[in-house]
């Protein structure tokens, strides 16, 4: 049974890990951060929030308006599509035609600068925008009327070169869009919070993202990610190496999931999972170690199910419904309490995913597959014919070893 005490001791470091990230997320959504939190001294500067678009998303025209509500001096909105016979289009058009007081502007272009999709649509959009600070926004999220004002508090600070939020899963109605909330309320909140507060490392969520148009020139502007799977993520990293700072704002945005399919669920997290392969090497093993629900329920698969094995499991899977169920109120998330009995079965399913990155590094992104490099750095992927399957293999091995 030496293997049993191994992950036992695994699962004993894992949950202290957890622990870890509860305080982190606490920390960062206590009423005592949100009364210390910075104050704006000059007049509020003009925004240009950058919306890319593309395909109807759960609750897309009550998460564009909550944008044009916004209770600020001066803005602009932006909606970016490729094509006008997107759906998304209607969507953007009901939005301009309802808020004729708002700067609103759509603009259609086939941009096809890079390989990735969302900076390809991102590119007309930044090329259109009027002011010099910059808001990029998806989708699928939805804030509330004092958003814009308070992120802004920041860049008071010009040693501030971006400001992203925390985000919050809200809204399943579906097993893939509570799967899909459950895991951001727990490990993407907790994980973000958690590099932020105790190891000072920038991880940015494309979700929102504010910052200068001269310190993005500065890194090499959008066409420097434009062939990056992880844009969001490696501009914050370039403007910290570039000397200056990253702020995890403690204001909450929601990212809204009601109908999620469970394929949904799968192919995003299978895709984060290949680009922090690629981007943190060995340590994504971290991720591994800190599934406190998987790693304890290993034994059960090599001794067979035992008084020990399962309670174990058991004990584990109960510490974590809590702690999710913490982390969900602390957050105020909109999910059932019954909902959170799902948590291990979650975690389950995430632990069998994590080894698919380490033997597949391809993605299929917006209907097109991509190999991912070093850094994330994306390139073509032959996805039909009879040497498909051979390419992947040769480019992947090239990619591991660039």
């Amino acid at each position: 049974m030496e293997m049993f005490w191994i992950f036992a001791g695994i699962t004993i470091i894992g949950l202290t890990g957890y622990v870890f990230q509860i305080v982190a997320v606490h920390s960062h959504t206590s009423s005592k951060s949100s009364r210390e939190g910075p104050t704006f001294t000059g007049p509020f500067p003009h925004v240009s929030i950058l919306k890319p678009l593309k395909g109807i998303d759960d609750n897309l025209f009550d998460n564009l308006e909550s944008f044009c509500m916004q209770d600020y001096p001066e803005f602009e909105i932006i909606f970016s599509l490729r094509d006008r016979n997107d759906p998304a289009y209607k969507v953007a058009r009901k939005i301009k035609d309802k808020h004729t007081d708002r700067n609103i502007t759509i603009i259609i272009e086939r941009c096809n600068d890079g390989l990735n999709p969302k900076v390809n649509n991102l590119i007309p959009a930044y090329k259109a925008s009027k002011y010099e600070y910059i808001l990029i926004s998806d989708s699928n999220v939805s804030v509330g009327k004092d958003y814009l004002k308070e992120i802004v508090k920041h860049m008071d600070d010009p040693a501030v070169g971006l400001v992203s939020s925390v985000i919050r899963g809200v809204g399943g109605r579906t097993a893939g869009a509570i799967f899909e909330n459950l895991h951001l309320n727990s490990f993407v909140i907790g994980s973000v919070c958690f590099l932020d507060k105790f190891l000072k490392m920038p991880c940015v969520v494309g979700k929102s993202m504010l910052m200068r148009k001269s310190d993005l020139e500065a890194i090499g502007g959008f066409k420097a990610v434009k062939d990056l799977l992880a844009e969001d993520y490696i501009i914050g990293k370039r403007m910290k190496d570039m000397g200056r700072r990253v702020v995890l704002s403690d204001y909450t945005i929601n990212t809204v999931n009601k109908y999620w399919g469970m394929k949904n669920f799968l192919n995003r997290h299978i895709r984060w999972g290949k680009l922090r392969w690629r981007i943190g090497g060995i340590q994504y093993l971290s991720e591994l170690v800190t599934n406190t629900v998987f790693m304890s329920s290993v034994p059960v698969f090599i001794y067979g199910p035992s008084r020990m094995t399962v309670s174990l499991t058991l004990f584990t899977s109960s510490l974590k419904i809590m702690g999710d169920l913490y982390l969900g109120r602390r957050i105020k998330a909109d999910i059932s309490p019954l909902f959170y009995m799902l948590s291990p079965v979650k975690d389950m399913v995430v632990g069998f995913m994590w080894f698919v990155p380490l033997l597949s590094n391809t993605v299929v992104w917006r209907g097109n597959r991509y190999i991912i490099g070093k850094a994330s750095r994306l390139s073509p992927c032959t996805d039909n014919g009879r040497w498909a399957w051979r390419y992947r293999i040769v480019a992947g091995i090239r990619a591991r070893f660039a």
